[in-house]
């Protein structure tokens, strides 16, 4: 049974929705950026804000932190870099005719997404576009990257000495119903995958076991093998918009405009849990120490025993949308459209989940001998939502 929790600080600096919430690697800062336009850098140890990056000329749609460099993205049509430190905007990346969606940093590499149906590469010392993607026939929503050296053996990689030189690919999702993997060196198509019937809204890389995962408004989920092209499984049980995803150890984890996240066994494709009592779209998920915790249309975050499903606690205190979670050091972080930045003590639920995880384990191993409880868990094992929760 769930039980209401109060959050432990509510963070009020900025001045309109905030659209997403970024953690840096090593876990000291948290970022957001919001409608008012700008970006707001928070410190774990206390939840004060250290840093206001001013510049864009209108609402930031993402944001991505390093440890010591933060990036925004904007419907001005730009990219800006900043200095966590002074706070001083190191780079402007132009080049996009349209809402910038999506960025992504990887190695030297900035990607970027956008509504004029292009990606793009920059250099991220140098303030400059290396490569352009073009070939969606809409918006380009979200975005993965992966080296074929994670991927290919030696003898499947074939391709043009160009490519070889740099190994990198982008992967693309789109309006147009499409997902696309290029060639970062030069911006060659080297895969369409043709399946989906509606939007792609989210993309999850599982880059060693060569999948893709895809989720899209035409309500499924569809996995791929990323050196093949091949459509491997289709997840159909959601009734509504796929909107996120969360991969864990070959459990997948989808949240949907039907108002539940499902739980699937990628191996097999079996949906092994449902998770219920959402009252709007779920519209974030991540996955902690054997909880499932959810964001909501309904403006409340939810955490899930992830094994049985049971709802253990309910975060109220959002007036609208949560739009990003993050989680660190056993405290939850949830920004909302409301514009707040809300921190959630979490360790109660944390400690009881491992005691019963603890005890789980104790009762498999007794029981293995027979083989009954054993056998039991084995078989148990956007832009575009962001455009919609403006209007």
């Amino acid at each position: 049974m769930g039980n209401s929790g109060s959050a432990v600080k509510v963070c009020t600096d900025h001045q309109g929705g905030i659209n997403w919430l970024s953690l840096s690697p090593d876990g000291q800062r948290l970022l957001t950026g919001s409608e008012d336009g700008t970006a707001r850098l928070w410190s774990t140890a206390d939840s004060q804000c250290h840093g206001h990056f001013q510049g864009h000329e209108s609402y930031i749609t993402f944001c991505h932190l390093e440890n010591e460099a933060a990036f925004t993205c904007s419907a001005d049509h730009t990219i800006r870099k900043w200095d966590v430190v002074t706070g001083q905007c190191l780079a402007i990346y132009r080049g996009h005719t349209s809402i910038v969606n999506r960025i992504l940093v990887a190695k030297d590499y900035l990607f970027s997404g956008s509504y004029d149906r292009t990606a793009r590469c920059w250099s991220v010392d140098k303030e400059k576009q290396i490569q352009e993607f073009r070939g969606h026939r809409n918006c380009v929503l979200t975005l993965a990257h992966y080296s074929s050296r994670d991927v290919l053996e030696e003898e499947e990689e074939e391709e043009e000495e160009e490519e070889k030189v740099s190994r990198d690919l982008l992967v693309t999702g789109s309006t147009d119903c499409t997902v696309k993997v290029w060639w970062v060196s030069s911006g060659r198509c080297y895969q369409t995958l043709l399946g989906h019937t509606g939007a792609v809204l989210c993309l999850i890389l599982d880059a060693p076991n060569r999948e893709l995962f895809s989720g899209s408004t035409d309500y499924t989920i569809r996995t791929w093998n990323i050196v093949t092209g091949e459509q491997l499984k289709v997840f159909k049980e959601h009734q509504g918009s796929v909107i996120c995803l969360e991969l864990v150890n070959r459990h997948l984890y989808s949240g949907s405009a039907d108002r539940t996240v499902k739980c699937w066994f990628v191996d097999t494709g079996e949906r092994i849990q449902t998770y219920k009592a959402h009252k709007h779209s779920v519209s974030t998920l991540k996955y902690h120490a054997g909880i499932l915790f959810t964001g909501s249309g309904d403006a409340c975050a939810r955490a899930f025993n992830s094994r049985s499903g049971v709802l253990q606690k309910i975060f109220q205190g959002h007036k609208f949308i949560i739009n990003c979670i993050q989680i660190h050091n056993e405290l939850l972080y949830t920004a909302s459209h409301d514009g707040t930045l809300r921190v959630w003590d979490i360790r109660g639920i944390c400690k009881r989940n491992k005691r019963r995880l603890k005890k789980d384990r104790s009762v498999q191993g007794r029981s293995s001998q027979k083989g009954s409880l054993a056998r039991l868990f084995n078989n148990k094992v956007g832009c575009m939502i962001q455009q919609e929760n403006r209007e």
